[in-house]
């Protein structure tokens, strides 16, 4: 192999380096992290998309602090684009908050800050609404992560589930939070309904 080729090679390597290093945080877990232990954060999906996976990995050593990634998928194609979008209501670091959003909207991306005083995040939900639809058949999941402390994973079981919101504890003892998602389905068809 000629040198040109091999300065060829490591100039496409940093390349894809560079490219692959941008997307997001890596930890030892081999997982990309939309932040850093004790850094706030913004995770929007992409227009006309919604969270539909939830992962974080936990680390006393690290503040009691958790590593987050999020996916999302497009919303059904006869929805069209999104009517609105907003920033919902904002949770307080150390206390128990549910949240689901308004105006029959669906959960598009997550903010949060943490509080060193008290080793624990604020949240807050970015929301879309689409044309008229209603949730129907809405539930929560099980606590996730399942004990506090551990990974937790949460993603919609099926197509037409979507995440409205979430109900989330808080350990002032361990110092980490379960979350319970709110996933609803949405009516095919307009409703006159404001929130549902």
């Amino acid at each position: 192999m000629s040198s040109a080729h091999v300065l060829q090679a490591l100039c496409l390597l940093m390349v894809f380096s560079t490219v692959s290093a941008q997307h997001g945080y890596m930890h030892d877990t081999g997982e990309e992290w939309v932040n850093t232990w004790r850094q706030g954060f913004n995770f929007q999906c992409p227009h006309g998309e919604v969270l539909v996976a939830i992962r974080s990995y936990f680390s006393e050593k690290e503040g009691s602090d958790r590593l987050w990634n999020f996916e999302c998928q497009r919303t059904p194609y006869d929805w069209g684009e999104p009517n609105e979008c907003w920033w919902d209501d904002i949770s307080r670091a150390g206390m128990e908050w549910s949240s689901v959003c308004t105006n029959n909207g669906l959960v598009a991306g997550v903010q949060s800050k943490y509080f060193e005083a008290v080793l624990d995040r604020e949240w807050q939900f970015y929301c879309c609404r689409y044309a008229r639809r209603c949730p129907y058949s809405c539930w929560k999941t099980n606590d996730v992560p399942e004990y506090l402390k551990e990974e937790g994973e949460m993603v919609v079981p099926s197509y037409g589930y979507f995440i409205r919101g979430a109900q989330t504890t808080f350990s002032g003892v361990l110092r980490d939070r379960q979350w319970k998602y709110i996933l609803c389905r949405m009516t095919d068809f307009d409703c006159q309904f404001e929130n549902f």
